[in-house]
């Protein structure tokens, strides 16, 4: 069931409620799309509901409760999240990320603390730290796998880096601004051919479409890829965050944007291109792919039936 607390809580000029679930943030996601709530409303474990779609969420079928219901009904349901764990989570992760660049390049410090903010602008939700992380975890495990074959791990890594350094919501030619930034910022500073590689490797990640025989592309492109194979929690998560970065996408259009990936996705066999990446994340990530596409499929049939 879907809970809402009154608007007593102020900000930018007006009031908030607490929109939250005592069953699933599927459930609590789905029903924020059908009431037209912005996907950048959402904070870890609710929604921050204007005053001004109070009524409209409470005539959709959310029940009124008390403050302290929210909170305990979150708790019951196990979605309860801390935001001062996930701030100190957040904190470690980008430590983490620094340390991990200054092994690489230790003579380019202010480079990697220079992409490490533009990862963390405000318009992502998505391709931030939280992404370029995970791709390193992804990439590291499958370069240690014996079956994906010794590949050079600091132009993999300079390339994660970078991929989405320069991201505006604009498919190819963000990518190809990231790569321009590589080329830039890397000259000079590792050899010429090695700066020539990264680039290629940027580009790639605009159709990640790597050829049979290059290695390191197919890392790279099943690293960025390796959120299709989540556990469902962390895939749900994923869905909404790209949500949130086409906000200003209406909800129909974006539907129908987001199916055309999901159908392009799923039409590629093999999924992944290395072996160790087909058989951790592939069966994972066709079942995911097809939760999100019956959800979205849903929510334009109780559009349909609400016009």
């Amino acid at each position: 069931m879907i809970l809402v607390d009154p608007p007593l809580w102020p900000a930018h000029g007006t009031h908030f409620s607490h929109l939250v679930s005592d069953d699933s943030l599927a459930e609590l996601h789905d029903f924020a799309e059908l009431i037209g709530l912005s996907a950048r409303a959402y904070d870890r474990d609710h929604y921050d509901l204007p005053v001004s779609q109070y009524d409209i969420a409470v005539a959709a079928g959310a029940r009124e409760v008390p403050p302290t219901e929210v909170v305990r009904a979150l708790r019951r349901a196990g979605l309860r999240s801390s935001k001062p764990r996930a701030l100190a989570a957040a904190r470690a992760r980008d430590e983490m990320l620094r340390a991990s660049w200054a092994a690489m390049l230790p003579h380019a410090i202010d480079m990697g603390t220079e992409l490490l903010e533009r990862w963390s602008e405000p318009q992502r939700r998505y391709h931030t730290p939280q992404h370029l992380a995970e791709m390193l975890d992804a990439q590291a495990a499958l370069v240690d796998d014996q079956e994906t074959g010794a590949v050079p791990e600091r132009s993999l890594r300079l390339a994660a880096w970078f991929h989405d350094a320069v991201y505006e919501g604009r498919p190819g030619q963000d990518e190809e601004a990231s790569a321009v930034l590589a080329e830039q910022s890397l000259d000079g500073l590792v050899p010429a051919r090695e700066v020539e590689e990264v680039a290629r490797l940027v580009r790639l990640t605009a159709s990640h479409r790597a050829e049979a025989d290059d290695r390191r592309g197919e890392v790279l492109t099943d690293a960025d890829l390796a959120i299709l194979g989540a556990d469902g929690a962390r895939y749900l998560e994923y869905s909404r965050q790209v949500r949130a970065e086409y906000h200003r996408v209406p909800a129909g259009d974006y539907r129908g944007g987001r199916l055309e990936v999901l159908r392009r996705l799923a039409a590629l066999v093999p999924l992944y291109r290395t072996r160790p990446a087909e058989r951790w994340w592939a069966e994972a990530a066709r079942h995911n792919m097809a939760e999100e596409r019956d959800r979205l499929l849903a929510q334009q049939r109780r559009a349909d039936r609400a016009t």
